[in-house]
This record gives C-alpha cells, sequence and structure tokens, in this order.
C-alpha cells in the first residue's frame, strides 16, 4: 500500500543543528546514515508515516482499554461530596469498583498458565526417525534458556493482554550476556580440603559469553504499531510491525556500547524534547504514579524509540541491489535519529514478533477483549453497590423532627452515649412523647444486592467461568450440589477455556516455540550443558551410553540441535481434566486379568492415569535400571532372621554403604 511521507513534528531548527555535528562513526555497508544525510531523512520519514498511520486506527480504542484498566485496578476517582465525607471520617465507606472482572481475569489468567506453563513450556518432535533424539536436546536446550531469562513471567503479561485489551504481543529474542570468566589454569575443581586449608588454585580471567538464549519481550499494546490492513491472527501478512520503547539516553548509549547494530546515540543527546510525537502511554494502570512533567531536570533524559520492521526492496531504498522484498529492522530515536537499519537475516524469515487475540474475528486487527465484554455488566454492577452504600451511609444518620421550645439543643446534639435531655421548663410535666419523633428509615436500595447476583451470574456465562473454578461452589436452594450437576457445570466451562487456550496456543506459542527453536539453531555458538532427568531420560541415557551411576547433565552443542522438527503444541485441555473414574476401575479389572494383562501395557495405563491426575513427573517415581542390564531393579524380600544371616555372612550391607 502506498505510504504518505509526512515530516515528524520535530523543532526544524533543532534537526538542522544535528546535521553540523559530526561524531565521526562507522557505518554498516558503508551507508550515509550521517542525521540530515538523504538516505537517513528518507528512513526516519518511512519509519514516522507507518507508525503515525498505525497510531491513528490503535489510539480508537483507548478510551474503551482505559476504562478496562480502571475496572481492573478496582480504583474510582471520588467526586466532591464524597471526598467531603471521607475528610470528616475516613473510616464511613465510599464509592468503590465491584472486583468481580479482577476476579475473572484472575480465572483465566490461573487456567492459561497451568495450561502452557507446565514443563516443558515448549515440546519437539522430530520430522523423521533420525531426528528423534535431536528434538529431545533442543526441547531440554530451550527449556533451560526459557528458565534462565523467567519467559514464564512475560507469558503471564502476554495472558494478560490477550485478555484485558483482546490483543497481546510479545516479541522473541536472542540474549547474550557478556562478562568476565573466571576460569583455573590447572584445571578440575577445587577440593573441600583444598578449600579448609587455603589453597587456591591459580586462575586467570577472560572476557567472554556468560550466557546466550532465547528470551521474550513484551510489548504494550498502548505502544504497539501494527499494520492496520490485516487482521490480529495473520500480522506476518502485513508490510511492517513496530512499537515505541520508552527508554532513556543512558541506556541507548550502554545499547550502542555492547551492540553493533546501534549507532548515531550520541546525537541523542542535543535533543532537547526525546518524546515521540505519535504518541504516550495513556494506561489508567498506573493512576497514582508519579508524572512526567513531576520529575527533576536532573533525571529528564527521556528517549522515546520506534522499532519497525519492515519489508522493503533494497534498491528502492539504496540500501542494497536487491530488486525483491526484504525483511529488514530500523530504530528511530526520539522522531529526529535513525540508531539502526538492517536486514533481518533470520531463518525463519517472520517479524519475530507473536499476537494473540482468544476472541479475534479473523478480520479486525484490534478485536474485542474478554473484559470488554463484561464492561457493561460491571458497570452495572458498580452502580448497584455504590448506590446501595450511599443510601446506607445516609440511613444510619439518626434523623429526627423537634420542637426547640420543648427541648434542650445542646442536649440533643451531643455525641456521648448515655446522655440525658432535658426538657425546656416551659414543658415540664407536660410529658415528652410530643418534644422528639425519629423520621421512619427505609432502604429502597436493599434488593440491590440480590440483582448484583443476578449481574455475577450474567458475567460469569459471558466468561465462561463458574463458582467451581473460581474455588467456591454454589450456593442458594435447599437442594445439595450433586456429583453430576458440579461434574456438567464445570466440564461445560472447562470446555470454553479450552477453546480459548487452544486459540493462544495456535496463535502466539506455536509461533514463539517455532521462532525459539530456529534462534537456537542459528544464531548459538557455544556447547552447553542441559539435564536430563525427566521425560526422556531413558532414551537419551540409552542413545549416549550414560549410566545411571553418570551425571545426570550432558553436553549439547550447536550440531546437536541441527535438526527438522515439529512444535507439539499443548491442546489447551488442562491437566488431570480428562481423568475419569472409569480409568481407575478399568486399571483395576486389567489387574485381576491375565489375558487382559497380555493384551495391555498396564504401566502406560498407570502412567496416562496418573498425568491425568495432574503428576508431571511421573517419571521421577520409577525405579532405576540395574547398570548394564536394561531393566529395573527388583526389590526382594526376606524375613528379619534371614536379613541378619545374611548381614553377618557380608552378603548384604545397609544402604548407603559400601
Amino acid at each position: 500500500m502506498p505510504y504518505i511521507i509526512s515530516e515528524p513534528n520535530r523543532n526544524q531548527h533543532e534537526v538542522r543543528e544535528l546535521s553540523k555535528i559530526n561524531y565521526d562513526y562507522d557505518y554498516p555497508d558503508d551507508l550515509d546514515l550521517r542525521p540530515g544525510s538523504d538516505l537517513h531523512e528518507r528512513i526516519k520519514n518511512e519509519v514516522y508515516a507507518r507508525a503515525e498511520e498505525s497510531h491513528l486506527v490503535v489510539s480508537n480504542r483507548f478510551d474503551s482499554w482505559n476504562s478496562i484498566d480502571q475496572v481492573l485496578t478496582s480504583y474510582i476517582d471520588l467526586d466532591e461530596e464524597e471526598k467531603t465525607v471521607q475528610e470528616k471520617d475516613q473510616r464511613k465507606p465510599t464509592s468503590i469498583i465491584y472486583p468481580y472482572s479482577y476476579a475473572i481475569m484472575d480465572t483465566l489468567l490461573a487456567y492459561v498458565m497451568k495450561v502452557f506453563l507446565s514443563s516443558p513450556i515448549f515440546r519437539y518432535v522430530g520430522s523423521s526417525p533420525e531426528d528423534t533424539v535431536g528434538a529431545i536436546l533442543l526441547e531440554k536446550l530451550i527449556q533451560k534458556q526459557v528458565l534462565k531469562t523467567k519467559v514464564s513471567l512475560n507469558l503471564q503479561t502476554f495472558f494478560r493482554d490477550c485478555f484485558a485489551y483482546g490483543i497481546g504481543y510479545a516479541a522473541p529474542d536472542w540474549d547474550v550476556r557478556y562478562g568476565t570468566k573466571r576460569i583455573m589454569r590447572t584445571g578440575g575443581r577445587l577440593s573441600t580440603l583444598g578449600r579448609l586449608i587455603g589453597r587456591i588454585p591459580e586462575t586467570e580471567e577472560e572476557q567472554g559469553i556468560l550466557f546466550e538464549g532465547n528470551s521474550l519481550n513484551n510489548i504494550n499494546p498502548y505502544l504497539a504499531l501494527p499494520d492496520p490492513g490485516v487482521s490480529s491472527s495473520n500480522i506476518q501478512s502485513g508490510d511492517f510491525f513496530g512499537w515505541i520503547e520508552e527508554t532513556s539516553l543512558i541506556s541507548i548509549l550502554e545499547e550502542e556500547q555492547s551492540n553493533q547494530d546501534y549507532f548515531n546515540a550520541k546525537y541523542l543527546k542535543h535533543i532537547i524534547n526525546g518524546k515521540t510525537a505519535i504518541s504516550e502511554d495513556n494506561s489508567d494502570r498506573e493512576i497514582n504514579t508519579t508524572r512526567d512533567g513531576e520529575l527533576s531536570e536532573s533525571v529528564k533524559d527521556h528517549r522515546d524509540v520506534i522499532h519497525m520492521y519492515m519489508k522493503i526492496i533494497p534498491s528502492d531504498w539504496g540500501l542494497g541491489d536487491s530488486e525483491y522484498p526484504e525483511k529488514w529492522l530500523f530504530s528511530v530515536g526520539s522522531d529526529a535519529v535513525v540508531l539502526r537499519a538492517k536486514p533481518l537475516n533470520l531463518n525463519h524469515n517472520l517479524f519475530p514478533v507473536a499476537a494473540g487475540s482468544p476472541d479475534f474475528d479473523g478480520y479486525s486487527p484490534l478485536p474485542i477483549g474478554r473484559m470488554e465484554t463484561l464492561y457493561g455488566l460491571q458497570h452495572t454492577a458498580n452502580w448497584l453497590v455504590n448506590s446501595h452504600i450511599t443510601n446506607v451511609r445516609k440511613a444510619i444518620n439518626d434523623m429526627f423532627v423537634v420542637d426547640p421550645q420543648m427541648v434542650n439543643m445542646n442536649d440533643l446534639k451531643s455525641p456521648e452515649p448515655g446522655k440525658l435531655i432535658r426538657l425546656r421548663r416551659a414543658a415540664w410535666g407536660r410529658g415528652v412523647r410530643d418534644a422528639v419523633m425519629q423520621l421512619g428509615v427505609s432502604d429502597v436500595t436493599r434488593q440491590n444486592l440480590g440483582d448484583l447476583s443476578i449481574m455475577i451470574n450474567a458475567m460469569n456465562h459471558v466468561a465462561g467461568v463458574d463458582e467451581s473454578m473460581m474455588g467456591s461452589l454454589r450456593t442458594g436452594g435447599p437442594e445439595r450440589l450433586t456429583a453430576n450437576e458440579f461434574q456438567g457445570t464445570r466440564s461445560g466451562a472447562v470446555s470454553r477455556l479450552e477453546r480459548m487456550a487452544q486459540t493462544i496456543g495456535v496463535q502466539a506459542l506455536q509461533d514463539i516455540g517455532y521462532m525459539f527453536a530456529s534462534h537456537a539453531q542459528q544464531l548459538m555458538s557455544e556447547e552447553t550443558y542441559v539435564d536430563i532427568t525427566g521425560r526422556w531420560e531413558e532414551t537419551l541415557r540409552k542413545e549416549y551410553g550414560i549410566s545411571d551411576s553418570d551425571s545426570d547433565k550432558m553436553k549439547v552443542s550447536p550440531q546437536d540441535i541441527d535438526i527438522d522438527y515439529d512444535i507439539d503444541v499443548k491442546d489447551g485441555s488442562l491437566p488431570g481434566n480428562n481423568f475419569s473414574q472409569s480409568w481407575v476401575d478399568l486399571f483395576q479389572i486389567i489387574g485381576q486379568s491375565e489375558s487382559l494383562q497380555q493384551e495391555f501395557d498396564s504401566v502406560q495405563i498407570f502412567q496416562h492415569i496418573a498425568r491425568n491426575l495432574g503428576a508431571q513427573n511421573v517419571e521421577d517415581f520409577k525405579r532405576k535400571k540395574n547398570q548394564g542390564q536394561g531393566q529395573p531393579a527388583q526389590p526382594r524380600f526376606m524375613p528379619d532372621e534371614q536379613i541378619r544371616e545374611q548381614a553377618a555372612a557380608g552378603n548384604i550391607v545397609p544402604r548407603g554403604e559400601t
């Protein structure tokens, strides 16, 4: 599609001044990327045009997203009347957000985290028999990297964005951490005795890679810049994808120091206003935080960077000779300085971004989110609760009609308990019945709490959850909750959540897993150790001749994972949800029938039952095999007298002794 090139809203005098400065950078491929050059300005304006076009579409959703943010933070601004009430007595209740949307969000997150974050998060299968062992090692390697870079936390943020805003973005990246490594010249490890006597081996230090592996970065939906011409489930078909990074001058300079792809960062020191003219994060998630305008001048070095993946024809841009589209990455700081311009050159040939939209319609770039569909019901629930609070707050204040000629008003106004109210002299002897009369109080909002239950049930139906999934059972009614009713209701709710989780798995987890594996195959430069325990342990020990007495670690090289693989995407079902008591009954029947035992593998059936009951580490309970025999060590049972005789003869020894 054509793009209308527009100049960034930047002080042109400031831009012209940058062209007079020369920091003598060495640019890639001898390109002229100095600020002010024709190529520099072309890249800057092209990136800005796409970012501006995308922001015009994304910003239309900000008001709705802010309403969701306010609901999920359970914070509400007080009006002047309620502020006065709080100033007089902080113990009195004021308007609140009834946090039922938050409870639903928590339930949805708990479900998808249980489904997807069980180890291993990403599972791989060899495309052919000779790729089987390599796929196992690849799975072990990716899981180690996932734990090291805490990918599960990024996935939780990603899932939350999917439910709150209808769209979530996550960017797979290859993380390389450099530092000083200390190496012993003599090799090996220092023994315990050596440490005790103070003998320290000779060591030397060298700079090297401390860690390399996959990581995952979240992209704030408020700051995302997707191609508005494609649907949320098909972002790889778009011409571009970008996002705004809110960072600082110090961070950009550090990035330039450690990353050779960056340049021109020093020019940002001459930019007065480092914020982009396109947008700011207008989220209500951080309502009470310090605003940028309140920060001191000494810390106001904020710089916004627009990162943009784009499909371009290099020959048209003066960036190469190719006349066919290529994927490039550009970064522009403060709408004024190009900081990065490089071809992606990734083997998977995808934008390294994954998008999830569980309630997508197949067409919209920004579909409606699950929490957004609940907003009307949540708003009504808030009104029912708050109107009841307001009415009760008024009702608990005693209201009287008083004849001031008969009653001492100072005595009546006294707040002290057990007070004595005196009549005036003119009313002595006339009785007290007609002196003071309390007005009748009726709570017209009493039914509100009953109506609130109707709203809650409606929210449960829309969201696809029920009380059992939130940790509570159905209440109300004289009859007991039957087992069939519980299982049927829960099964119906879980099936809807399975559909939602399966959608996220196909949309995003499959792409992330594929990119992680591709990055490891292409970018891994050093050997590393992985843990072989757990599933596939028996296969790996047999393949590499590792006995049970050997280490539980093995070395993996880049060549070991150079295989063809498929992604085994989790189906969205909750571990243990497929369990049925019928399996236990069948297992008992097989155990009592010799003919059935010959036809069916009772061990595999037991493992199936255990996994569906939620056990993720069934392999940990298997007996270790006798070394060299390939068979599990079988326990032997002997009477106590025989044990004593064998011990006296030296044939058996207590466990742990040799």
